[in-house]
């Protein structure tokens, strides 16, 4: 929902130089963040035979894709009522606490506890990093950064498992926990430095009920759907208990919705058939890409007898797959506007990537699994980067940012999903299938077979059974999820193509929004992104084409001189010559003619080093900011909005990022403003 059109206090105005340490510093962040989501997947076989507590295996990722999914819809809030700073430096605190909880674990519960505390940090992390692109960066340049931050997440999070598997190999499983703390101190330490304090001017309408009930809710469902068949029989009270509370939980919270002020998810985005088709997508991309990637590096170890490093590396011929049909999607849906096609096939690609992969076993060329890897990759990367796309191009303006969020929440809540259901299916057929292993070969001991390093060391006679059961259990595992990747397939069918406007457009081929990196809800935040995303592409006016079109009689000179007089009074409440020019690092008399030329147009007062508009020179900035307004309208001019509040809310939001355009205009011509 929309609320203040802008921050208390402008942005400010950083030089190159600080600018680029901000955005340094919010890389870091991100990768922290977006590491500690798979960076362990390669480490759980290793972990598992050092702690044991095979059965809750798949919580060390679930515990953090839960408390991330949290985190990300408090952290945007807390953001504009305590400054972004501090809220960056309290996430990275946070995660660095859970990091060493989880290296120091001595136990599997401990070690589910630090990854839960991390997931806190590292949706605080995610959220406010992408936040602080868009407190400092110029609109102008914003696109390019964003892009960039997003190809960043997107292949972080994918190259993790790999990184996990070099630490375990070389050093231990637990410096994939403690190689966070000295990145986590050097970012804090950048991050005092070089970010601006920034406080958004309204206090935010926070909905706890509906946070708490679906943060519960969720939690009870997948802890009932990992445990059901594996810890507790499926009729014991406990599991029982766990999945009746989370229907009466979840149904509290689409109550608690329907009447929120400022809903966590709105209720009537589900009107829209394509966000409502798009989510089901999303949950069925997070549920297979998620727990293939998990639980891979487990088949790989066990079965093939490969080192946690390697296991990572064999994982990478489904990062390419998936990475490649990302960015040609992405880039096809850019230049022609068609989208359907995509999670159509991807869906029946992932369903037949699956299949295939549930038919390895010790048998299986080494070459066959690399390409069966390589066709899941396939299906994956088709579909993942369309839905965020799909969604902001049909949704209405006023929801714009409640349906972005809302997308990555499924896909968050479909890789929590997946991670656990994979981990009942794993855990429920492993133990019969490690029986029927010790009855043909009888004698070994159970915690040798529970290693992956020691079931090798026997034998191959003797380890030959266990290596099948470890097989047929992965296998079972894949073959499983082939029918909830049709229902993505059938789903797919539904999803209806409407003309892509040139925002969404233009935020196709960014790598970034198909890995649905956790970004603000906030509705202005959404729409600024979406017009850097346009300007990215197109390049926008510049203010030579804009004086032209309205008839202004100034130079592109003069117009960045009023600007700037209009700005720095705005801010400052006055504006000065020496001011100006220190800002841009300039002697004074290298700007000194070009001021002096709109005094004498009559469009500013000077007294002495100070300079004031007149009447004639805001009617020239009103006219700058109607020009870029009309620009601006024209490429949202598809949002439609037909309550009339909702488009007052959209015209003061557009009215904001003109005159943001506007203070941006053509810096270049202060090296030659005249």
């Amino acid at each position: 929902m929309l609320t203040a059109a802008g921050p208390s206090v402008a942005p400010p105005r950083l030089s190159r130089r600080r600018t680029n340490a901000v955005f340094a510093t919010v890389v870091l962040g991100l990768m922290l963040a977006a590491l500690d989501q798979l960076i362990i997947s390669t480490a759980l076989p290793t972990i598992v035979a050092e702690l044991g507590g095979s059965g809750h295996m798949a919580w060390v990722i679930t515990a953090y894709l839960l408390t991330e999914t949290v985190a990300t819809v408090l952290v945007g809030k807390f953001g504009d009522m305590f400054g972004r700073k501090v809220v960056f430096q309290v996430s990275a605190g946070i995660f660095v606490v859970g990091s060493l909880l989880a290296g120091s674990a001595q136990s599997m519960a401990m070690l589910i506890g630090g990854r839960a505390i991390q997931g806190v940090g590292g949706g605080g992390l995610m959220v406010t990093a992408m936040a602080l692109i868009a407190d400092v960066i110029p609109l102008r340049q914003r696109g390019k950064y964003q892009g960039a931050l997003g190809a960043v997440f997107g292949i972080t999070t994918v190259v993790g498992p790999t990184l996990g598997g070099v630490f375990t190999d070389q050093a231990t499983w637990r410096w994939c926990f403690y190689i966070n703390i000295p990145i986590a101190a050097v970012m804090v330490v950048m991050a005092a430095r070089t970010i601006p304090v920034i406080r958004a001017a309204a206090r935010p309408v926070i909905d706890y009920a509906g946070i708490v009930l679906a943060a519960l809710g969720t939690s009870a469902l997948v802890l009932g759907l990992e445990w059901g068949g594996s810890t507790y029989p499926w009729t014991s009270v406990t599991v029982i208990g766990l999945l009746f509370g989370s229907v009466a939980l979840l149904t509290g919270f689409v109550l608690v919705e329907l009447r929120a002020r400022e809903p966590m998810l709105p209720m009537e985005l589900f009107r829209n058939p394509v966000f409502t088709v798009c989510s089901i997508l999303s949950f069925i991309v997070g549920f297979a890409m998620l727990g293939a990637l998990t639980y891979l590096p487990t088949y790989l170890q066990f079965v093939d007898g490969i080192t946690a490093t390697a296991s990572g590396v064999r994982t990478l011929p489904m990062v390419i797959g998936l990475l490649t049909t990302a960015l040609l999607a992405g880039e096809v849906v850019s230049r022609t506007g068609r989208y359907k096609i995509f999670p159509i096939l991807g869906s029946a690609l992932t369903a037949l990537g699956l299949f295939l992969m549930s038919t390895m076993g010790s048998s299986t060329g080494v070459w066959l699994e690399l390409l069966y890897m390589f066709v899941l990759g396939l299906g994956i990367g088709l579909t993942m980067q369309v839905l965020t796309i799909a969604v902001q191009n049909t949704v209405p303006y006023h929801d714009l940012g409640a349906a972005t969020s809302g997308v990555t929440y499924f896909r968050t809540l479909g890789s929590a999903f997946g991670t656990a259901v994979f981990g009942s299916l794993y855990t429920s057929r492993l133990e019969p299938n490690l029986a029927e292993a010790h009855a043909a070969s009888p004698g070994v001991p159970d915690g040798l077979v529970r290693s992956p390093k020691g079931l090798h060391l026997l034998p191959d006679a003797r380890a030959a059974p266990f290596i099948d059961a470890y097989a047929d259990t992965v296998n079972d595992v894949f073959l499983w999820v082939v029918p909830v990747s049709l229902v993505g397939f059938a789903v797919a069918l539904f999803l209806k193509e409407v003309p892509l406007r040139d925002s969404a457009r233009a935020e196709a081929s960014d790598l970034g929004e198909g890995f649905a990196a956790p970004d603000s809800p906030d509705t202005d935040q959404q729409l600024a992104r979406a017009v850097a995303g346009v300007m990215r592409r197109t390049g926008g006016p510049v203010t030579r084409e804009l004086l032209a079109d309205c008839d202004s009689p100034l130079s592109p000179g003069q117009a960045w001189a009023i600007g700037q007089i209009h700005w720095r009074a705005r801010v400052r409440g006055r504006a000065s010559l020496t001011e100006i020019a220190g800002a841009h690092r300039m002697p004074t008399e290298v700007l000194d003619p070009v001021f002096q030329q709109v005094a004498e147009a009559g469009y500013a007062l000077r007294d002495g080093d100070g300079l004031r508009l007149t009447t004639a020179g805001r009617a020239e900035i009103d006219r700058l900011t109607a020009a870029w307004r009309h620009w601006l309208d024209q490429r949202l001019e598809d949002w439609d909005v037909t309550d009339p509040a909702d488009r007052a809310r959209l015209d003061r939001a557009l009215d904001h990022l003109a005159a943001e355009l506007l203070e941006e205009a053509e810096a270049q011509y202060v090296r030659t403003p005249v």
